[in-house]
C-alpha cells in the first residue's frame, strides 16, 4: 500500500490522524510547516517540510503518494489540488463555519476552498466538521470549563438557546479513515457532526457535569453587551480569552443531518456525555 500524505500533521486533527493511520499499519508521510512541532510529538516517520504558499515545495512533499489528507485550513485547497498527484485520493477538512450567516475570514476561506475543490473534478471529499472537542490540546470545552470555574453564572447570548452539535476528535478521525477507503467518483462535500443537536445551554451544563462542577446558573444577556465585554477577558487574570465573533456565532443554530455521514462513511458519533467523559478523564 502506498503512502498517505497528511498535511498539517503537527496539528490536533493531523496528529490524531497520523496516530490512527500508524496504528492501522498504514504508511504515513507527514507534511508540516514546523518540523520541531512534529518532532515534539514523538511519532515515527520522517516529515516533509513545506509551506503551502510554496508550490514547488508542496509538490515535492506530495510526490508519489496515493492519498492526501489536508488538515490545514481549507483556504489552501487550491494549493493542495495543484500539487497532489492527479490519481491521488483526496480528503480535505473544511468546517461548518462555511454555513454561517456571519461573514468572516475563516468561513470565507472555507467556502472558497470548497468551491475550488468541487470545480476541480478530483476524486475525494471535503469533510465539514462541526465544533471539534476531545483532541489533545484543544481548547473548546477546556476553556468553557475554566470559565465556569471562575464565574458563579454562565452569561449566554439569547440564554443559550441556539443549537450546537459538536463532534469528538475520535469520531472525526474515524470519518477521515473511512473517507480514505471510499471510492469517490468525483469531488463531494459532507458534514460530519455529533449524533444529535442540543441547545448551547445544555452543552454548557454537560461540560460542567463532566468537569465535576455544580450546575451553572444561566444568565441571559444581550449579545451586543457580551461582545462589548469580551475584550476584558484578555486582561482579567484567570479568565480564558473569549473573542467577540465566538459570541456572535452562539446566536445561530448549528444543527445538521448526520444521515449522509452515517450512510457514506459508516460512522455513528459517540454521545456527548461519553465524549466529555473521555475529555475530562
Amino acid at each position: 500500500m502506498g503512502e498517505t500524505a497528511v498535511i498539517g500533521a503537527g496539528g490536533r486533527s493531523g496528529s490524531a490522524l497520523c496516530r490512527a493511520l500508524l496504528a492501522a499499519g498504514r504508511r504515513v508521510r507527514p507534511v508540516v510547516r514546523d518540523l520541531g512541532r512534529w518532532q515534539a510529538l514523538g511519532l515515527p516517520g520522517e516529515a516533509r517540510v513545506a509551506d503551502l504558499r510554496d508550490a514547488a515545495a508542496v509538490a515535492r512533499a506530495l510526490e508519489g503518494v496515493v492519498a492526501v489528507v489536508n488538515c490545514a485550513h481549507a483556504r489552501h485547497a487550491p494549493a493542495v489540488l495543484a500539487a497532489a498527484p492527479t490519481d491521488a485520493r483526496l480528503v480535505l477538512l473544511g468546517s461548518t463555519r462555511r454555513f454561517s450567516r456571519w461573514p468572516d475570514e475563516h468561513g470565507d476561506g472555507v467556502r472558497q476552498g470548497e468551491a475550488a475543490f468541487l470545480a476541480s473534478g478530483r476524486r475525494g471529499v471535503m469533510l465539514h466538521p462541526t465544533m471539534i472537542y476531545g483532541a489533545a490540546g484543544e481548547d473548546n470545552v477546556q476553556r468553557l470549563a475554566a470559565l465556569l470555574r471562575r464565574l458563579p453564572f454562565a452569561p449566554l447570548p439569547g440564554g443559550g438557546r441556539a443549537l450546537v452539535q459538536p463532534i469528538h476528535q475520535e469520531d472525526l478521525t474515524r470519518c477521515i479513515l473511512a473517507a480514505l477507503d471510499v471510492d469517490w467518483q468525483g469531488p463531494e462535500a459532507l458534514v460530519v457532526a455529533g449524533p444529535e443537536p442540543l441547545p448551547y445551554r445544555d452543552f454548557v451544563a454537560a461540560v460542567a457535569r463532566a468537569a465535576g462542577l455544580p450546575p451553572p446558573r444561566i444568565l441571559p444577556l444581550p449579545a451586543a453587551l457580551l461582545r462589548a465585554a469580551a475584550p476584558l477577558t484578555r486582561i482579567i487574570p484567570g479568565l480564558p480569552r473569549i473573542r467577540p465573533d465566538e459570541l456572535r456565532r452562539l446566536l445561530e443554530d448549528k444543527a445538521f443531518d448526520v444521515a449522509p455521514m452515517c450512510d457514506r462513511l459508516g460512522v455513528v458519533g459517540m454521545p456527548l456525555e461519553n465524549g466529555l467523559a473521555r475529555t475530562f478523564a
